[in-house]
């Protein structure tokens, strides 16, 4: 597997053009400028387009040209996905609405008094979920997983509101401690649990009918703290409009030996990969790693249409 870099796609130059359009045109007409910026990543990404047309053709087993038309659409989803957390956390005039499944469960999670985690995936738009996680009136932490350049995340920081406690992951294990004080006092912590950094501890599990690599960190958060988990989601139904979802929270206790501790850890990710997996058969053009994410080389991806 072709290890995740840590940076997401676009420079300083790209985020200025977005919040600008967004501050005077407004929406709308970002999302048709769009069009013209999703067909330029379409032609001149030749490694994420060979990663998401594998994505479609192979994982999911579209056609060629159906793969091919997927690939254009992922980009032009995911070019709405920015603006539109932009839009949102910047205050910058959009309005969008929402629909909440399984807000329930975190409440049950807050009541319980003993905090908990969410775990998330690089698929829809988690941030986009801020409007209800205010409405739990609790204190929540979101480990910022997407290593953005300095320049990036200063310049966005200057005009989006902090919805929330921010946990930056730092090259000396910081945010590991800044997690572990978090949930010791009972708070939430939000964080993906789909990429990883060189260096750490990874779980293979067959995930969409072949082999890939998932960290094992956020998962034994879950069970070394023993609070409660719950897989969420947010995803984009229309322009609009987006969907949360939140499963009933699970506890997994701490195990006494390495046997019980590893089989616990993949009982854990095996419920997390089939809410993933649901996700990604319901929004199919939402799923945004457009790296090598299964692990074991790829054979030669179908050409025949």
């Amino acid at each position: 597997m072709a290890e995740w870099k840590g940076k997401t796609r676009g420079g300083l130059t790209g985020y200025r053009i977005f919040i600008a359009v967004l501050k005077f045109p407004g929406l709308p007409f970002a999302y048709f400028l769009l069009y013209f910026v999703a067909f330029y990543y379409f032609i001149f990404a030749p490694e994420s387009f060979r990663n998401i047309f594998y994505f479609y053709r192979n994982r999911l087993g579209s056609g060629f040209l159906k793969s091919v038309i997927s690939v254009y659409r992922n980009y032009y989803l995911f070019g709405q996905i920015i603006l539109d957390k932009t839009a949102a956390m910047g205050g910058l005039g959009a309005k969008f609405t929402f629909d909440f499944e399984g807000e329930d469960h975190l409440r049950e999670m807050v009541n319980s008094g003993k905090g908990g985690l969410l775990i998330s995936a690089h698929i829809g738009n988690f941030e986009m979920a801020g409007h209800m996680l205010e409405r739990l009136d609790t204190k929540v932490n979101v480990l910022m997983l997407d290593a953005e350049h300095e320049k990036i995340r200063k310049y966005i920081s200057s005009f989006t509101r902090k919805s929330f406690n921010i946990i930056p992951i730092g090259k000396d294990n910081s945010h590991v401690y800044a997690i572990s004080e978090a949930l010791k006092n009972r708070e939430l912590v939000c964080m993906h649990g789909d990429r990883f950094m060189p260096g750490s501890k990874t779980v293979t599990v067959k995930f969409l009918g072949r082999d890939a690599l998932l960290p094992t960190g956020p998962f034994y958060l879950a069970m070394k703290f023993d609070v409660p988990v719950s897989f969420v989601f947010a995803m984009k139904d229309n322009r609009k409009h987006y969907h949360f979802y939140a499963t009933p929270p699970l506890s997994y206790s701490q195990k006494a030996s390495q046997a019980e501790r590893d089989e616990m850890i993949r009982k854990i990710v095996t419920g997390y990969i089939t809410a993933v997996e649901e996700k990604i058969h319901k929004y199919p053009f939402q799923w945004f790693n457009y790296y090598n994410f299964w692990y074991i080389e790829q054979p030669k991806v179908k050409t025949d249409a």
